[in-house]
């Protein structure tokens, strides 16, 4: 098989296009022909050195979310070769061909794209988590999403409207800000360094906000507090901004505020599965409807993951930025 691999660890340019032997898949796994595998933050961090995959798992290889053709699968599982599916993968995305659990794979619809199925599982899920399952957020809530239009921030924006929340989207550039509008967001605010944008917030929310979605990590965190309501809750999910921060526990105390990490590659896979599970009978029924829709920003062979990885890295897109991989 043909895959992307991490040399060294590094800047874009240590992602080469190599010969791999193809994995061979255990009991309850499947063996997927990928066709596409979109490309998250956790991937940079890992060509990096700075986040290694889960014990078991390819080390030079990245991704975490793959679209393809079932090549193998057990005789009693629901999939059969020639099955199209979409799959939550612990890394090694970047291949021509790769494994899966079965219980983290789902079905992709005969008129999606493959391109369109890869943009789904990493990002949809993990909004789905913090939004559902952390942030319990119910119809009429404030929710402030850090970072509106990464893909998580799309992902978040979309499933927060199915569940009739009113948001609020920060963005370092307003021309994100612009094209979350017209994913009807319902206010954007410009980050700034100095910490005005939190004023911003106030003026629209004078009581505080009822949920922050919080991607971006350290950079915001005294601010995201400051904005929330009394018994208001904040999610963790990225730490582009750094992992350290000062914390006002009198504040915590003060308004009753509940805080919460999370993160979808470390946990075992039983959880991940109750996970799938729980978007397949809930959120997954608006993605069939059409009423949420990934936003795919580019489309990269993936022979220029380099090129692919230096894009995101500038933050140029909105949406997913997908690779395309050719038969194997």
């Amino acid at each position: 098989m043909k895959a992307v691999v991490i040399t060294k660890p590094g800047p874009p340019s240590v992602l080469a296009w190599e010969d791999r032997p193809a994995p061979a898949r255990g009991r309850g796994q499947l063996l997927i022909e990928v066709r596409a595998a979109g490309l998250n933050r956790a991937d940079i961090m890992q060509r990096l050195g700075h986040y290694p995959p889960p014990p078991g798992t390819t080390e030079d290889i990245p991704g975490l979310e793959a679209a393809g053709m079932v090549l193998e699968a057990d005789p009693e599982s629901p999939f059969r070769p020639g099955d199209r599916v979409m799959a939550l993968l612990p890394g090694a995305a970047y291949a021509t061909v790769a494994v899966a659990a079965e219980d983290l794979a789902i079905p992709v619809p005969q008129d999606w794209s493959w391109e369109e199925a890869a943009a789904v599982p990493e990002v949809y899920l993990t909004a789905f988590d913090a939004l559902v399952s952390r942030l319990a957020i119910l119809p009429g809530e404030w929710l402030l999403i850090h970072s509106v239009g990464s893909g998580v921030g799309i992902a978040a924006l979309q499933l927060a409207q199915v569940l009739g929340a009113r948001t609020i989207g920060t963005s370092r550039q307003s021309w994100k800000l612009e094209r979350a509008h017209a994913l009807a967001l319902d206010h954007g605010v410009l980050l700034k360094d100095d910490g005005s944008w939190k004023e911003e917030v106030r003026r629209l929310v004078p009581e505080g906000v009822d949920a922050v979605l919080d991607l971006v990590g350290a950079g915001h965190w005294p601010a995201s507090l400051e904005i929330l309501r009394s018994r208001g809750r904040i999610v963790i999910v990225g730490l582009v901004s750094g992992s350290r921060t000062e914390l006002d526990l009198g504040l915590l105390l003060q308004r009753r505020i509940r805080v919460e990490g999370t993160a979808l590659r470390s946990r075992p896979d039983w959880e991940k599965a109750a996970l799938v599970q729980e978007f397949r009978q809930t959120a997954w029924r608006s993605m069939l409807a059409r009423q949420v829709r990934p936003v795919i920003d580019r489309v990269f062979p993936a022979e220029e993951a380099s090129a692919a990885h230096r894009y995101l890295e500038e933050n140029r897109s909105f949406g997913k930025v997908v690779l395309r991989f050719p038969p194997d």
